[in-house]
């Protein structure tokens, strides 16, 4: 194997470093504006398929421990972070329609939610504030967080399960019963305006 050069060497540095995921400005700002695509690609390579990899996600680049190597660091008595089932169900919409405002989120959902469930997922660094809607009261809107693609191990809102597989995973009931039925609502409601045209014309 070549010796990497020595942008590759500064950027694999540069990455080892830091305490969070780096954007390539970043990176290149560390390195004094010198490109840094080409090494991001050859390290990601070099890494690939050992006990530690490079991964993007989002706009960022990081070092992880390799996902089949994970449970070798796990402590026995490590306390998994718990969402209650209003603060899944609300993570999920906020991923899948973002930037929605707690409104939309409440329509979806069919309930309410509490200010708590959004702190919560805050604190978890899963959501932020992404500007307001612009319609009267201009309410806040939430999007997900580079912090949250990170944890469950996506490149991307792209790379989310399809609504199928949520589905069949059972992990979305709530909010695919709440899609369902807002469509028969309005099935029925279509249905009931053609039946009441229909009597209009024989009478």
């Amino acid at each position: 194997m070549n010796a990497p050069d020595a942008i590759t060497r500064a950027v694999e540095a540069v990455l080892f470093a830091a305490t969070e995921p780096m954007t390539t400005d970043a990176i290149r700002a560390h390195l004094n504006g010198a490109e840094v695509r080409a090494a991001l690609a050859a390290l990601q390579a070099d890494y690939a398929g050992r006990g530690i990899e490079l991964v993007k996600r989002g706009e960022r680049w990081h070092f992880q421990t390799a996902a089949d190597m994970a449970h070798l660091l796990r402590r026995e008595h490590e306390e998994a972070r718990k969402l209650s089932r209003a603060g899944i169900e609300t993570l999920a919409i906020i991923a899948y329609h973002e930037p929605a405002t707690r409104a939309e989120i409440e329509a979806i959902r069919g309930v309410g939610i509490s200010k708590g469930t959004l702190d919560v997922l805050m604190e978890a660094g899963w959501i932020r504030p992404a500007g307001r809607r612009e319609v009267p009261g201009r309410p806040l809107l939430y999007a997900t967080t580079p912090a949250f693609l990170a944890h469950f191990g996506l490149a991307s809102r792209r790379d989310l399960p399809g609504i199928d597989d949520l589905r069949a995973a059972g992990l979305l009931d709530p909010v695919d019963l709440a899609f369902e039925r807002t469509d028969w609502d309005a099935q029925a409601a279509d249905d009931d305006d053609a039946e009441v045209e229909t009597f209009d014309e024989t009478h």
